[in-house]
């Protein structure tokens, strides 16, 4: 047997047992799937997958045996690699990151820019998503790594690093009520106007939902987007008070909107690096997490992805002091 035919079965598996499905995930042909599939199973002497007609139906007892060997194997062939890269000091590689709009907008482009300086070859594949979807790009093995924010615990599906902790802000455009107001802004001064913000406050559990629930109001949601920029947008156009995040509030923003504190009444955030376990680390994505944190310590990182150490990451900074320091323009250790 053969590791391509082991990834094969593996892709036919997540791909819920559509060949044609997983020949694309995997950039095969359908026939050569099929070809190495029967090569496999003749050599196992069982079959990994049921048919019923000319379509696989589902997984055989011994077929989930093996997929569960399969897939340990080419994790571990997979880290073989990356160490074998690292010890070359290879630069180049493929880095594909799932991440929200705002994250990939106002977030990435420096901290890629300066990984690019380092490692010129490196194909770098940014892929913004929608809150709900990003996780289960990760999960099913499609993204390397996932950067995300959440307002409580930590995301699940690998190990998370706390990179940074950042507020929301309001934007209003100029002469509207809340902008003379002259006082700090109350969630009832909120709830008297339509809201423009993230799709992810449609959610119930929504931390935007929770602190109007917690003071018996409802937020009316007029307008909702996944992109920080068409927010801004749908709020010139008068749809709304907009709430966003604070790093995708620009000074250009300032000449059409007013924006408004809000930090008491809306709990922090925390965006996320989240990274496979068990894995040895790529240099370039160690390097990336301390361009974007640079209170991560490179070594710790690589220990804890490995399995080697527990995680003890220090207090993620503010959004607002990483950029008072300036220390996301500072040059970081090489890998």
């Amino acid at each position: 047997m053969t590791l391509t035919q082991l990834r094969y079965i593996v892709a036919i598996a997540d791909a819920g047992l559509n060949i044609t499905l997983a020949a694309d995930n995997v950039h095969a042909t359908q026939s050569g799937i099929s070809k190495q599939l029967k090569q496999l199973e003749g050599e196992l002497g069982f079959q990994v997958f049921t048919r019923r007609g000319k379509s696989l139906d589902a997984i055989t007892p011994a077929g989930a045996q093996v997929l569960e060997r399969a897939r340990t194997i080419l994790h571990e062939a997979r880290n073989i690699r990356a160490l074998a890269a690292n010890l070359r000091e290879e630069a180049q590689g493929e880095l594909s990151v799932a991440t929200t709009h705002t994250q990939a907008r106002f977030v990435l482009p420096e901290a890629i820019a300066r990984l690019k300086q380092h490692y010129p070859e490196l194909g770098v594949h940014i892929r913004p998503q929608g809150e709900g979807r990003i996780i289960s790009l990760f999960e099913s093995g499609e993204v390397d790594l996932v950067i995300v924010s959440t307002s409580g615990q930590a995301p699940e599906g690998g190990i998370a690093v706390p990179l940074f902790r950042w507020y929301r802000r309001a934007v209003v455009p100029h002469g509207h009520p809340l902008a003379k107001l002259g006082r700090p802004l109350r969630i009832e001064d909120l709830a008297e106007h339509p809201l423009v913000s993230y799709e992810s406050s449609l959610q119930p559990e929504s931390s935007l939902r929770r602190v109007f629930a917690a003071a018996e109001l409802t937020p009316r949601i007029a307008c909702t987007s996944v992109d920080a920029d068409l927010i801004k947008t749908y709020v010139l156009a008068g749809l709304g008070v907009g709430i966003l995040a604070e790093m995708a509030i620009t000074p250009a923003d300032a000449r059409e909107l007013v924006t408004l504190d809000i930090d008491t009444l809306l709990p922090v955030c925390t965006s996320w690096m989240v990274l496979r376990r068990d894995h040895v680390l790529r240099s370039y994505v160690a390097q990336l997490a301390r361009l974007v944190a640079p209170q991560i310590d490179e070594a710790e990182l690589r220990r804890v992805v490995a399995g080697h150490a527990e995680p003890n990451w220090p207090a993620p900074p503010l959004w607002s002091e990483l950029q008072q320091r300036g220390v996301r323009r500072s040059t970081p250790r090489a890998a």
